[in-house]
């Protein structure tokens, strides 16, 4: 069997010593987040990301290992399990590879082979196969006629199925196959209907290497294929794979002294063998598998796009302190306001009709200024949906001679909480319009505690989403809100249960137990009250409590991401430089360590923790997310035909895809700077090593096509 320990290490190019102390750690079930922020001596502070690479591996490689257990076990049950079929079994790296070499040992359905097993026909096959054969085969098949095999015509049909399928079993031979057309081989596609415009139509009659195509048009192709719209098939090299099994069948499968003079009676008869195993069993087959590696590799991709999309997404600055105006605009049904404070807590709700058909501007404008006067209303979030450009101009007309801004908030994904349980045991009280602006306002003031509240698939930050392994896709965004949730931390007094509920070892009972406990009991005042909590044991408290703040605590290292288990050691390590609690809560303290190596012996303590607690009395309670740009605040609108070629202006990333990206430059129409215009006079492997989602960036308007409403830019660094 495979080193999992040593296979994982090299792949991912750490030691082998890490590898062995993180799968260590996940055993014995401690969860990714708490292993990259509490266990970093363990492992030799491998981050998130590495340790979520490293349990996908280990799983995968845990569950090839029982594969292969099983696949030993029921080979030696046929009493056909050779020392060297061990071996190649047990160095096996794929299940893929795993599955060619127990093809001719499976259980298998009724086939033209097996049929002809049946009737007697494999000897003849074997006699052909082994090419000494010093007569017409029609002769020796002579011999063979029975009832079940009445011609000589028969019984060379049935030697022809059962040599195909011994051709068709031989691993090696698949993974030449597999292999020889990754490389040389085609994907062609073309339409069903050549008559019949579509979305698909830049793949009509097209065909790419396979070892060039990019993920996106995979994923198009099968979308197309799956509408019903595109026929797709696989050109391999046949001539290569038919010379190399003619070779490979003729030499190996002869007991002739001479391998080169080959039977003048069998030859014919296994070369057409050949073909017919090649195109009827080995062919389809192997298209099927390298479609779905194609698919496998273009989700990958796609899916770490969306992983990093969403991640940048979640980890957009919180704007606190503010009270906001939610605005959902809409035109016939009107545009849904909702005023929250600083805490997120509902004071007021609205609906105005500033838009067609009603035109109601001057009554909206009267009734958005008693909001700002009544609730000190500083900030505006304004959806940016249908009838978005309407209100802006609206809002910003209002707004004119206050102090009051605005920010476009991408609403996608609003509509789908309002009308979910959640939003219904959230704000029973609303309805689904008025909860969706309470949404959008609260996007705003914390982006992070409100997209948690919504499928990741439905906030518009991926590509070709739709068209992916629900499983896979699912369990990857997942791992990315769990890692930012984490990462900043969460209010235990405040946040809800959907938040917590992506804690490490938190899940949804004990995150609703938190919030039940918390309304029975009052506020949280000391992280130790958590064991207090329903479901909460030593376990669980080991793995969240550096992830729950109290942000008016007794203690104040409950603000920080200080772990209880290390408050003794941040105690002592304060009175060793002069400081004590009071002085970390008055705004923390700076501590200058000359010999980490020293200090954290004296406090019998690691380095990299030792790092972790400095860093985190200096400023308690940090927010991660404080050092990304802040959303950008306006006074002003823009209209897509105020742009002229040459401007230069300020926008949001709001997307990146293999292409390029869009950007939001205040005209609600995103502006696209394809990859080609993100850097001037340089290659750019991905979009993504030059901009994320929620940069701000400076771009350069290069054309404005107001027919299809297009806007192309180009990035100024």
């Amino acid at each position: 069997m495979i080193d999992i320990e040593r296979t994982i290490a090299r792949e991912l190019n750490i030691k082998p010593w890490q590898a062995n102390a993180a799968i260590s750690l996940i055993n014995e079930d401690n969860t990714i987040p708490f292993i990259a922020r509490y266990r970093k001596e363990a492992t030799g502070g491998l981050d998130d990301e590495l340790l979520r690479q490293l349990n996908e591996r280990l799983e995968y490689l845990q569950k090839l290992e029982e594969r292969k257990q099983h696949i030993l076990n029921n080979i030696e049950k046929q009493g056909k399990l050779t020392s060297d079929l061990e071996k190649e079994i047990e160095n096996t790296t794929t299940l893929v590879e795993l599955e060619d070499l127990y093809r001719p040992y499976k259980q298998k359905k009724t086939t033209r082979a097996g049929k002809a097993r049946e009737k007697g026909l494999e000897p003849l096959a074997l006699t052909i196969l082994d090419q000494k054969m010093d007569h017409p085969i029609d002769e020796e098949a002579e011999k063979y006629l029975t009832d079940d095999v009445p011609t000589i015509e028969d019984a060379k049909k049935g030697a022809n199925d059962i040599i195909a399928d011994i051709i068709s079993d031989k691993a090696s031979f698949r993974r030449f196959i597999r292999d020889i057309t990754i490389k040389k081989g085609k994907i062609v596609v073309e339409p069903k209907d050549k008559e019949k415009s579509s979305e698909y139509e830049m793949y009509y009659n097209y065909s790419e290497n396979i070892s060039d195509i990019v993920q996106h048009r995979i994923l198009a192709i099968n979308r197309g294929e799956k509408e019903k719209i595109l026929r797709v098939k696989i050109e391999a090299p046949i001539k290569n794979i038919e010379f190399f099994l003619e070779d490979e069948v003729l030499i190996n499968y002869s007991n002739v002294p001479e391998v080169l003079d080959y039977n003048k009676y069998t030859e014919t008869f296994i070369k057409k063998a050949i073909k017919d195993s090649y195109k009827r069993l080995i062919a389809p087959a192997i298209e099927r598998e390298i479609r779905t590696i194609l698919t496998d590799v273009a989700e990958d991709k796609s899916i770490k796009v969306f992983k990093k999309n969403l991640e940048q997404l979640l980890m957009q600055p919180p704007i606190r302190g503010h009270t906001v105006l939610g605005w959902d605009p809409a035109f016939r049904t009107g545009c849904k306001l909702a005023v929250i404070d600083k805490y997120g807590k509902v004071l007021d709700t609205a609906v105005v009709y500033p838009t067609e058909p009603q035109n109601k501007v001057e009554e909206t404008r009267i009734i958005v200024r008693d909001l700002i006067n009544k609730y000190d209303i500083d900030l505006i979030a304004l959806g940016n949906g249908t009838a978005s450009r309407e209100s802006e101009q609206i809002i910003s007309d209002i707004i004119k001679g206050t102090d009051v801004k605005y920010a476009i908030v991408n609403e996608a994904g609003a509509s789908v909480y309002s009308a979910s349980d959640l939003a219904r045991k959230e704000f029973p009280d609303y309805d689904v319009t008025e909860r969706g602006a309470i949404s959008i306002a609260r996007r705003l003031e914390d982006p992070l505690a409100e997209l948690v509240k919504i499928d990741p698939k439905s906030i518009g930050v991926g590509q070709y989403q739709h068209d992916m392994d629900p499983k896979k896709l699912d369990e990857s965004l997942d791992g990315v809100i769990e890692k930012s949730v984490n990462n900043v931390g969460v209010d235990l007094n405040t946040a809800s249960a959907t938040l917590m509920e992506h804690v490490a070892g938190i899940s949804s009972k004990i995150a609703n137990n938190i919030v039940a406990y918390r309304e029975e009991h009052g506020s949280f005042v000391d992280r130790n009250q958590l064991l207090k909590v329903p479901g909460i044991g030593a376990k669980t408290f080991e793995q969240c409590a550096g992830f729950m703040r109290i942000y008016e605590p007794k203690n104040v290292l409950d603000s920080t991401c200080v772990h209880p288990e290390s408050y003794d050691t941040a105690l002592s390590l304060l009175s060793l430089y002069g400081y004590n609690l009071e002085d970390v809560k008055n705004g923390g303290v700076t501590i200058n360590v000359d010999d980490m190596k020293k200090i954290s012996e004296e406090l019998g303590v690691g380095e990299w923790t030792l790092a972790d607690i400095i860093d985190e009395l200096k400023k308690p309670g940090r927010d991660p997310r404080e050092e990304l740009d802040t959303p950008q605040l306006r006074t002003d609108v823009l209209d897509i035909e105020d742009l002229e070629e040459g401007m230069i202006l300020e926008g949001v990333v709001r997307n990146v895809v293999d292409f390029g990206a869009f950007v939001d430059i205040g005209v609600h129409q995103d502006g696209l700077v394809h990859i080609s215009e993100l850097v001037e006079n340089q290659y750019v492997r991905h979009p993504m090593d030059i901009v994320n989602v929620g940069d701000i960036v400076e771009v350069r308007v290069l054309s404005v096509d107001l027919e299809r409403n297009r806007i192309s830019l180009s990035m100024i660094i």
